[in-house]
């Protein structure tokens, strides 16, 4: 399982501009005004060669909270809690105040691991800043500028040192109940994740409530059907009973996250009588990012006229359209209608995952795509496309080898992807098509390296 590194801090230190920093692309509103970030934000990355779930968090202001202030406050103590690793993020340009000694102490209080980064150090004047910080209790302060970029990398590597520590290692690729076929269930609050369980087993194992949040932990039931073995991972939703707001869907998402890394495919579950809400969609782009395999089920349809339901049907098709592939499924969980079309549907998208394909009708297929539209010049520069490597299963992952990587445009990404797909299936599963460059053996040096290294030419 991938660990959980959560940024904290007080507001306006940084936070995420040193997440984008990480993720290397804009994913979080920054802004000068302090607070911006109010919903979490979470991106799965890579530090060097460990893989982990960075997390985004609103500030932890001191003193009372009122309205959306206690929602942010609440959701990055949920934050915290999960944590595997926690990145304290400081301001190096100031002195400490009375919020830095107050996150902290939440920070000492809930006995996590934690390293302390002074973001916005670009000059020695703020050497004296940074050394009053130390007077909290701190043993090491690690300096980095999220804006220029200077020291990122260091405390990535320092990051990942720490987390090897802890006892994290490289995901290897696992071959132990490769006959299971592993299911998250996933979704919102209260859209029947436990009623779509209890009708599969066919028996109440699990709580199901009208109260949003009612699981509170990831369970794991296993199921024999057709002569196919399942695991299905029902998702948390909150730690306790009548706490209601938007940590809820923070936390059932934080919860999901982890059971999706341990998933092949997620089912991904939505509340038809509510339309499909921007979480969804949210929910659905981590599914597809992890190139996991996706059944989309529209849950109680049948609470909806045929115009209702052809309304929702658009919207999904709007709202998720960059999952063309994922197949659909109408029930309703708790009376247990189309409920077995899942299974099914699960058995095919296992297969799908595993499927082989033969290495010369690759190539001649990659040939005749590129024979038919060539890839676009991008900055006045032609990229060449060289070959092409089915290289695993599950999920499904391609090599192209070719000029240049960065010329690649994502609309013939999309496009490669299309041929592929219109050729092997691969339906209802994320397929990973990676771009690398020919003949180059050896790591680019970053900007950084390279202005390091001409100054020590100099």
């Amino acid at each position: 399982m991938k660990p959980i590194v959560a940024i904290i801090g007080k507001p306006n230190v940084g936070k995420s501009t040193l997440f984008n920093r990480i993720v290397g692309k804009k994913v979080a509103i920054t802004s000068e005004v302090a607070g911006t970030t109010r919903d979490r934000i979470y991106q799965s990355t890579k530090l060097d060669s460990l893989s982990i779930i960075l997390v985004d968090t609103g500030g932890l202001q001191y003193g009372k909270k009122i309205n959306i202030e206690g929602d942010v406050y609440a959701q990055t103590l949920l934050a915290i809690q999960e944590a595997s690793l926690i990145v304290f993020l400081i301001d190096g340009s100031t002195s400490p105040t009375i919020e830095d000694e107050h996150v902290i102490r939440t920070i000492l209080k809930a006995k996590k691991p934690y390293i302390c980064i002074a973001n916005k150090t670009d000059r020695r004047s703020h050497e004296a800043e940074i050394g009053e910080y130390y007077a909290m209790g701190i043993d090491t302060i690690h300096g980095v500028s999220a804006v220029h970029g200077t020291g990122v990398e260091e405390m990535k590597s320092v990051v990942e040192k720490k987390l090897r520590k802890i006892g994290f290692r490289k995901e290897k690729e696992s071959k132990k109940n490769s006959k299971m076929i592993s299911m998250a269930i996933l979704g919102r609050p209260n859209v029947g994740k436990s009623s779509l369980v209890n009708s599969l087993i066919g028996q109440k194992k699990m709580i199901v409530s009208d109260i949003a949040g009612t699981t509170r932990d990831t369970v794991d039931t296993e199921l024999m059907w057709e002569n196919h073995q399942f695991l299905l991972k029902d998702t948390a939703g909150i730690r306790r009973k009548g706490k209601i707001g938007k940590e809820i869907e923070f936390w059932s998402i934080l919860r999901g996250i982890k059971a999706l890394e341990e998933s092949d495919i997620a089912v991904l579950m939505m509340d038809a009588s509510e339309g499909i809400v921007n979480q969804d969609a949210h929910i659905a782009g981590y599914i597809k990012d992890e190139k996991k395999g996706l059944i989309i089920v529209l849950n109680k349809t049948d609470k909806l006229t045929a115009d209702e339901m052809d309304r929702v049907s658009s919207e999904l098709e709007r709202k998720l359209e960059f999952l063309p592939w994922a197949p659909v499924v109408n029930t309703s969980a708790i009376m247990g209608k189309n409920t077995g079309k899942i299974l099914e549907l699960a058995m095919q998208i296992h297969e799908e995952r595993k499927k082989e394909i033969n290495s010369n009708e690759l190539k001649a297929l990659l040939e005749e795509a590129v024979h038919r539209h060539a890839p676009p010049r991008t900055h006045g520069r032609t990229v060449k496309i060289y070959d092409i490597e089915y290289t695993r299963t599950n999920p499904p992952t391609f090599i192209i080898t070719v000029s240049d990587p960065q010329l690649f445009h994502f609309s013939y990404k999309r496009y490669i992807e299309r041929i592929i797909r219109e050729k092997y299936g691969f339906v209802g599963t994320g397929i990973d098509i990676r771009f690398y460059e020919k003949n180059n053996n050896k790591r680019r040096k970053t900007h950084q390296e390279r202005m390091s290294a001409s100054k020590r030419s100099r």
